[in-house]
């Protein structure tokens, strides 16, 4: 199977003009028409990643955040950016990036952050975007969302919400505001930096607003009104490798399914 057609099924599940206008999602580098011996899946891309795609035997790297994110005046040894492009070209090894086309999409990073808190009822939150004809090969869900709301089946308090989390998300701290004395049942989420959807967040009833990094000054202003938890930008969305292993699996079957078994998180907790 070729590069291209793994590329395809990604993008369908996911198209690219749902991406932000900032962003580069798509392929970074590699040839598409290459087959495929291995798909390694993984958060971040650097240079051990693609050491272990080799180790691997995995020729494709998919991660979430793209390796090619600002431009490169030049492909040399002078960052981790130009020496894992060097390193990826150099043993052919072809990288594709799915980033805020897979946050917006329907069943993509945060319907899957909602999966792991057993969210019911789920909802986009924030603007929509919809998908217009002339995208080809329209995926059954036309529209992306910047976030998602659901609710608990059943209630539970601040404390124990935070618990979950902890539990759920392998998180060695929870940032909070001032815990919520009232039950919380319905919650909205956004994976990644997330809290330019806080204000939605209030605005359609929330209780509990969950993402991935904040600023301090944006803590002021919400005690008793919404539980905000804030559980790290690389934990909120370490499960996106999950999105791509049963993507390909379903559309590409016979494609060897590697999840990266490197922690790229730069942040460390001491």
């Amino acid at each position: 199977m070729k590069v291209l057609k793994v590329i395809d099924a990604l993008e369908q599940f996911a198209p690219l003009p749902l991406q932000e206008s900032y962003d580069n999602a798509g392929l970074q580098c590699g040839l598409t028409e290459a087959d495929v011996s291995g798909a390694l899946l993984c958060l971040d891309v650097t240079e051990s990643v693609v050491d272990e795609a080799m180790a691997k035997g995995c020729n494709l790297i998919v991660s979430h955040h793209p390796l090619i994110f600002h431009k490169l005046h030049c492909i040399s040894d002078e960052d981790y950016v130009q020496r894992t492009v060097r390193k990826a070209v150099k043993n052919d090894i072809a990288i594709v990036s799915m980033h805020t086309n897979m946050d917006a999409a329907y069943g993509g990073v945060n319907f899957k952050i909602a999966e792991k808190l057993g969210l019911e009822d789920l909802h986009f939150l924030g603007k929509l975007k919809q998908l217009e004809e002339k995208d080809t090969e329209l995926p059954k869900h036309r529209e992306g969302g910047e976030g998602v709301i659901g609710t608990f089946a059943e209630a539970l308090a601040a404390d124990d919400l935070v618990l979950m989390l902890r539990k759920q998300f392998d998180v060695e701290c929870v940032e909070c505001n001032q815990l919520l004395r009232r039950e919380i049942r319905k919650v909205a989420l956004c994976g990644g930096a997330g809290s330019f959807l806080l204000e939605d967040a209030v605005a359609a009833g929330a209780d509990a607003f969950i993402t991935g990094e904040m600023h301090y000054h944006e803590f002021f202003g919400y005690d008793q009104q919404i539980q905000i938890c804030v559980i790290g930008h690389y934990q909120s969305e370490q499960f996106t490798k999950e999105i791509f292993r049963d993507i390909i699996e379903a559309k590409c079957p016979g494609v060897k399914c590697c999840l990266s078994e490197i922690n790229t998180n730069p942040i460390i907790y001491l």
